[in-house]
């Protein structure tokens, strides 16, 4: 694992925040995969960048905007760890709903090869194999 896969992860949140899917899908590898949380609106498995982008559109249309913001990055081995906050302004409304939770990224060639969500950030840590 390098640096240079977390800068990608980071290009990959700053291109999502802004709702630039071209980026996002150059940076994904062409076998990627998301694992969404159990309690998600329609939850599974979604292969493809296509598949994970409708996916996301259909579980952020309620919201007018919605920032992902890393806050802590931790490695072993092709995986990284990401905490994260997730902020949610529903349309039509000044307030916020915040989630803080743990995405778990698979990294191959460089390039993000799975995605697997977790509503509880210690469950990310868990599935990695990785402690605080």
């Amino acid at each position: 694992m390098s640096q240079a896969d977390i800068e990608t992860l980071r290009l990959g949140y700053e291109a999502f925040n802004r709702g630039d899917w071209d980026v996002a899908t150059r940076l994904a590898h062409p076998e990627f995969e998301l694992q969404t949380a159990e309690r998600a609106v329609n939850p599974g498995t979604y292969r493809g960048t296509e598949a994970a982008r409708r996916f996301f559109e259909d579980l952020f249309e309620p919201f007018e905007e919605v920032v992902i913001a890393p806050e802590e990055f931790y490695e072993r081995g092709d995986q990284i760890v990401v905490f994260l906050v997730a902020r949610f302004r529903p349309t039509g409304s000044s307030a916020f709903v915040e989630n803080r939770i743990g995405h778990l990224w698979t990294m191959r060639e460089g390039k993000f090869v799975r995605l697997a969500i977790f509503p509880r950030r210690e469950d990310a840590l868990e599935a990695a194999g990785v402690s605080e």
